[in-house]
């Protein structure tokens, strides 16, 4: 079974820049997508970017030309670059990967102070 660690959350004031890496059990040269989602206080899980295998991403406009998805098949890592984060970017941030099923990290959480 596939399983997905996230790392790089923490705590940093608006327009700061925070790194987020997700490392994978297996090879992810092969997983069809893989992407970040995130879910803040009360609200439901929403997609952030995802980035299919041959490279393709889609990413939400919220956050779009603040943050940049990107995977290492050699690392079997996926990483977000988050810059200029705003208060609303609070939230755990869920790494994905879809291979015939959902496998879900854990969580990782980012918290932007004003």
């Amino acid at each position: 079974q596939l399983q997905l660690v996230e790392s790089g959350g923490g705590s940093v004031p608006a327009g700061g820049s925070l790194k987020l890496s997700c490392t994978a059990s297996a090879y992810i040269s092969s997983i069809y997508r893989m992407g970040w989602y995130r879910q803040a206080p009360g609200k439901e899980r929403e997609l952030v970017s995802i980035v299919k295998k041959d490279g393709t991403t889609t990413t939400a406009d919220s956050v779009k030309g603040r943050f940049t998805i990107s995977r290492d098949n050699g690392k079997n890592t996926l990483y977000l670059q988050m810059n200029s984060l705003k208060t609303e970017d609070t939230a755990v941030y869920y790494c994905v990967a879809t291979c015939g099923y959902n496998y879900w990290g854990r969580g990782s959480q980012v918290t932007v102070a004003s």
